[in-house]
């Protein structure tokens, strides 16, 4: 079993949260005068289930996905775009944003004495693709849906004016092991890889440096996610959450992981304030 997996979610669940997401993008998209929506497909699961849930609610004619590589973009990310794109009927434009990088950094260097390097380089990959996706949207009226999960969110694992960029995310009330059992049950329901299963199967990477996996930076998420349903879920998620937590970290390693996660999560509170809105999928957030 894949350790992204969460095998306590019911099929019944995931199909409601699906149609939750649906008609909450129909009905967001009819009140604020919205007929597209724009996604950047970076070749990632975050990404490729956002655009699969739009396409199944609006349309894939009524959906517009752009792929930004930069010097660290796999391959396979780019032609997992296509291929998720064209299963699902998506326009798919491709639009590099490597130039966008070296005149910003190279203009900083000349300017400012420094040119972009570090995490500060990283993160202006991140922005670059937040102006490209702006920029076009401003040009022809699309609603960009922004594509961060609950995981990110909670412990700001995200770029402010960069992939955070959009008018609403679809999936953001959701953890990073709902996304992997949503996008399997997605593909169970259609009896197809409506999400190609070399997306769900690649190890989650912003892809901002060379050889980057998000396990770089944060425990894996079968081990995050239930840390962050005991510290900030309900009752009944934090009572389940422990339970498997318990089956995979020792009890001895435990505070200092709780710690961590804590941590992270309060120096990022000011992220979440400026985050867009989400589809709300549980009764407690006060979301869409």
């Amino acid at each position: 079993m894949s350790t992204n997996q969460n095998p306590s979610i019911e099929p019944i669940v995931l199909q409601r949260y699906q149609e939750r997401i649906s008609t909450s993008l129909r009905n967001y998209l009819a009140d604020n005068g919205f007929t597209k929506v724009l996604v950047g497909s970076s070749g990632g699961l975050d990404s490729a289930i956002t655009i699969a849930l739009a396409a199944q609610a609006i349309g894939g004619d009524n959906v517009t996905a752009i792929t930004m590589p930069s010097s660290y973009s796999s391959k396979g990310s780019v032609q997992d775009s296509i291929q998720l794109c064209e299963g699902l009927g998506v326009e798919l434009l491709t639009c590099p944003i490597m130039d966008i990088v070296t005149q910003v950094s190279d203009t900083m260097q000349a300017s400012l004495g420094a040119p972009a390097s570090g995490v500060a380089l990283e993160n202006l990959q991140a922005r670059a693709r937040g102006i490209v996706l702006m920029t076009y949207s401003n040009m022809n009226g699309h609603l960009v849906l922004s594509t961060g999960n609950k995981s990110e969110a909670s412990v700001g694992y995200c770029t402010l004016y960069g992939d955070t960029c959009g008018g609403l995310n679809l999936i953001g009330d959701l953890y990073k092991t709902e996304v992997y059992a949503l996008a399997r049950h997605m593909n169970t329901s259609a009896g197809r890889q409506v999400v190609p299963q070399a997306i769900i199967d690649k190890a989650p990477s912003a892809e901002l440096a060379p050889g980057q996996k998000d396990s770089d930076n944060l425990p894996d998420y079968d081990i995050l996610d239930p840390v962050l349903q005991v510290l900030f879920g309900t009752v009944n998620e934090g009572a389940l959450a422990q339970e498997i937590l318990d089956d995979k970290v020792p009890k001895s390693e435990q505070d200092a992981l709780f710690a961590r996660v804590s941590d992270l999560a309060n120096k990022s509170a000011f992220k979440r304030l400026q985050l867009p809105p989400v589809v709300s999928l549980r009764e407690t957030d006060a979301s869409v």
